[in-house]
């Protein structure tokens, strides 16, 4: 799973809006955000790039730290 949708409201940005700078369609940028499917490393990296976040951030920890 992944976070993409809340860093993007985090910086109020729109899904559209990564869509467009991905060159991607707004439906795929859609499931990525409502983890129906998921990028790609290569794509998720790209993400970041974009956000200007460490991809970890996109990330949902699997293993809760003790």
């Amino acid at each position: 799973m992944n976070r993409i949708k809340e860093v993007l409201n985090e910086q109020g940005r729109k899904q559209a809006w990564l869509a467009e700078k991905l060159g991607k369609s707004y439906v795929v940028v859609t499931n990525y955000c409502n983890n129906k499917s998921q990028p790609t490393i290569e794509t998720l990296r790209e993400i970041a790039f974009l956000l200007d976040v460490d991809v970890t951030e996109l990330l949902v920890p699997t293993k809760i730290k003790s």
